[in-house]
């Protein structure tokens, strides 16, 4: 398994439409081959401040089956805007 860890930095004031976006971005991901589960958490210290982790069957799934499919540009055009910058994307294992 492969926990993909992305910190988001969310343009300041924009939280709840992100959270709202995130809403219906989360069943594009969720029904991806090789996904697992997710959690979207949100910063204590920092208002507009998230991350973002979500386990993998393999980095291959999210890397190229994800990434490289025609869901990941839905996943984009509701979730890319809100981002300054644009987020690190980790893989742990």
């Amino acid at each position: 398994m492969i926990l993909e860890v992305a910190t988001l930095n969310i343009k300041k004031g924009q939280g709840l439409a992100f959270e709202s976006a995130f809403k219906k971005a989360q069943k594009i991901i969720s029904s991806m081959k090789g996904y697992i589960s997710h959690e979207l958490k949100k910063c204590v210290e920092q208002e507009d401040k998230y991350i973002l982790l979500v386990n993998w069957e393999t980095i291959g799934d999210h890397e190229i089956g994800f990434r490289k499919s025609t869901e990941y540009q839905e996943w984009k055009s509701l979730l890319h805007h809100f981002y300054e910058p644009f987020p690190i994307v980790e893989h742990y294992k």
